[in-house]
């Protein structure tokens, strides 16, 4: 690209998911690319495009205007992930995006956490922290989070009304903000879980004025570990402006937070959450915080023709990402 105003013929990209929530990741480094809301739908569309359930850009934090107020907060967060749902709507955060983000910036050269550095990602809901575990997971510093309905709400256990396709009648449920918006419903027992039709968009009430994901969740109790006392929870879950995805990062977060909340004093500050694309780990911080640990995979790269036309599998589809960074559009 040569110009501001100027789209390429050919978008390079990387495909990559976090526990099979799926991305299309572009590298952006001058921040020139015009991330239109119908560039974002054909890309992630499932049958004409590469297949997704959001697109992720990374560019400068200095080329966006919300980039202003993450390098005020943290002027090493240079880069940012300009994180789009699959219907072209823009999102605060992602939490398996933000994994996913930060493997890419590995692969760009951008960054190398094997060292045991920090990676400071500029986002719409302020600068999240990632590490790389031995283990090969990411961990994030996902931040504050709170409850909107307050103490009352948690005191209540809820603060929000569920409606999903099939059921009688409404349930209680809790919210919570990392950022972006979440509604946590317990359910009694997995096969529930199992059964539920998530074809439908749930419906919450009140309506959250920005919308809201809604997570399922059946706690599956504690146990000891080596490393302490451990909750876990099975979780479905329905994202706002995209539909059922197979994991949610920070609706992970959500939902070991309310079961913890529900849970009472004494309840774990860990908790495994297991979802339809694999297990996460969330850890409730002092101070209010939160971290997201799981991980990150580059599936492969490939280059999406922009005039229109359908793609050309055999051009689109390189398989091995190792192989080098794609060129910056």
């Amino acid at each position: 690209m040569t110009g501001t105003n100027e789209t390429p013929d050919e978008l390079p990209f990387v495909k990559g998911h976090g526990t099979r929530n799926d991305f299309v990741l572009i590298a952006d480094p001058d921040g020139r690319l015009d991330l239109t809301a119908d560039l974002v739908q054909r890309l992630a569309d499932r049958r004409s495009g590469v297949g997704a359930d959001g697109v992720i850009r990374l560019a400068p934090s200095a080329s966006l205007p919300e980039g202003a107020a993450v390098l005020a907060q943290d002027p090493a967060a240079v880069w940012f992930m300009d994180y789009r749902n699959a219907d072209g709507s823009v999102a605060e955060m992602c939490g398996n995006g933000v994994r996913v983000f930060t493997a890419f910036a590995e692969l760009l050269d951008l960054v190398d956490l094997a060292d045991g550095s920090t990676l400071a990602v500029g986002t719409r809901a302020g600068v999240k922290r990632v590490v790389r575990e031995a283990n090969g997971w990411y961990a994030v510093d996902m931040g504050p989070w709170t409850f909107p309905g307050g103490d009352d709400a948690v005191a209540r256990g809820a603060d929000a009304q569920v409606a999903v396709h099939g059921w009688r009648a409404a349930r209680p449920a809790l919210s919570v903000d990392l950022g972006n918006p979440h509604t946590v419903v317990a359910l009694a027992d997995a096969t529930e879980l199992e059964e539920l039709d998530l074809t439908v968009q749930p419906q919450v009430q009140p309506v959250p004025p920005h919308g809201t994901n809604v997570e399922l969740v059946v706690p599956l109790g504690e146990e000891d570990t080596a490393d302490g006392r451990v909750g876990r929870v099975r979780m479905r879950v329905f994202e706002r402006g995209v539909g059922e995805t197979e994991s949610c990062g920070t609706g992970t977060c959500a939902a070991a937070l309310a079961v913890r909340a529900w849970a009472g004093p004494g309840a774990p500050d860990t908790w495994l959450v297991d979802v339809p694309g694999g297990t996460l780990r969330v850890r409730a911080l002092p101070g209010g915080r939160v971290e997201l640990a799981g991980p990150a995979v580059l599936s492969y790269a490939g280059r999406f023709p922009l005039d229109g036309g359908a793609p050309d599998a055999r051009a689109l589809v390189t398989a091995d990402v190792s192989a080098g960074a794609p060129a910056a559009p």
